[in-house]
């Protein structure tokens, strides 16, 4: 198969967090990766972790016309000194500047995954915008990818995307999970857990409810207090770890952040490494979220073995299965949310047997190998739709 250029964009580096395995894989097929994203310290980490050339360029995550020209100038730039045969953009922003670039650099074959629909939970003229600009990306790409069902449906509902031109990626998720090395509580032992508890002062046989995201409004984090009141009375002993920055966009109520910084029992951690580590310290995980595209934490928490308490929105339904794996609460109802934590922290061989049933179902449906496989698969098809010709070898349809 003849070498090919490939380019991700993404608008922040976190989100390259996105490549691991991924990039590796690519490369093996006859792939020349290369990223694009903003500045940040995390760009030489990358780069060394992932084996490929980064390529930094401002992107606010706002709309910003005169900052976005720029952006899309540079680029084009890039991409015509690179000259990748595949643009696969990702992220409302990133999708947008990204497909606008590769359309003026006449890439032969752009691609935007949908990673989420942050319009939905926009209001007025926000709304209109982020809306307009996943209707423009859908439209410049190619190909679109939903990260989950959920996601496409909505997607396909709201006119953003003709249902004959997005598709999940195998069973959907941004990246798989890899629950067979690195989530794995079996092969960790009970070492870290005790050790990370030690650290909070939580004693071996206390309960532990686990948060892992950004303390926004958008991930419930003003339910999950006001449901925590309910649960540290009715279960005196129990925990609340809390492990993600607070963030000034979307910021939660200056309320909400007393409550959580004043009570003995709850923990913040901030952004944390090794996160294996600190799922090995919590008896189940919380995610009381308005909307997500396909959460990785449900995917990590499963994997880890642990039950999940979670909203019924967009991208929780595909990764919970409701009554097996964890248990599914209406959006923005605190009461429910604390009657589905007690449910979980009263009942020990519920806990088990649905945390068993999660890690079997990510084993089975979400490996990293099978989205990796699959999206390679997608990437020979639309090169040889486009006619590309590589080394002057032509791509064959997978």
């Amino acid at each position: 198969m003849p070498a090919a250029g490939l380019t991700h964009v993404t608008t922040v580096p976190e989100s390259l967090d996105f490549f691991r395995g991924h990039v590796g894989y690519m490369q093996a097929r006859g792939f020349t990766v290369r990223a694009m994203t903003s500045p940040g310290p995390e760009l030489h980490q990358f780069a060394t972790e992932l084996d490929i050339g980064i390529d930094a360029v401002t992107m606010a995550r706002r709309i910003t016309p005169y900052a976005d020209l720029v952006a899309v100038t540079a680029m084009r730039r890039l991409l015509r000194r690179h000259r990748p045969v595949i643009v696969h953009a990702h992220t409302p922003k990133g999708g947008l500047l990204g497909l606008v670039a590769a359309v003026a650099a006449r890439t032969p074959v752009r691609v935007y995954h949908m990673r989420g629909l942050p319009f939905t939970t926009a209001t007025r003229w926000q709304r209109r915008l982020l809306r307009q600009a996943e209707w423009v990306s859908c439209h410049l790409a190619h190909q679109v990818f939903a990260v989950s069902e959920s996601v496409r449906a909505a997607a396909v509902r709201e006119g953003l995307c003709d249902p004959t031109r997005i598709k999940v990626l195998a069973r959907g998720s941004g990246n798989g999970v890899d629950a067979a090395r690195r989530f794995d509580p079996d092969a960790m032992g009970r070492a870290p857990r005790l050790l990370v508890r030690a650290a909070l002062g939580i004693r071996a046989h206390e309960l532990v409810v686990g948060f892992v995201g950004r303390l926004v409004r958008d991930k419930g984090v003003g339910e999950l207090v006001e449901a925590w009141q309910s649960i540290r009375t009715t279960h005196p002993t129990a925990h609340l770890l809390v492990i993600g920055p607070f963030e000034p966009r979307d910021a939660v109520s200056p309320e909400t952040r007393r409550a959580l910084r004043s009570d003995p029992r709850v923990h913040l951690t901030g952004s944390v490494l090794d996160i294996p580590r600190w799922y090995a310290a919590m008896d189940l995980v919380v995610l009381p979220t308005y909307r997500e595209g396909f959460p990785n934490v449900l995917l990590e928490a499963a994997a880890m073995r642990l039950p999940v308490v979670a909203t019924e929105v967009t991208g929780c339904v595909d990764a919970v299965e409701d009554g097996t794996t964890g248990i599914l609460v209406p959006p923005r109802d605190a009461v429910a949310l604390a009657r589905g934590l007690h449910r979980y922290l009263a009942d020990p061989g519920l806990r088990r047997a649905h945390g068993a049933a999660a890690r079997q179902r990510v084993l089975s449906h979400f490996r990293p190998e099978a989205i990796w496989a699959a999206l390679y698969r997608e990437y020979v098809s639309l090169l040889a739709r486009a006619g590309v010709v590589v080394d002057g070898r032509a791509w064959a349809a997978a």
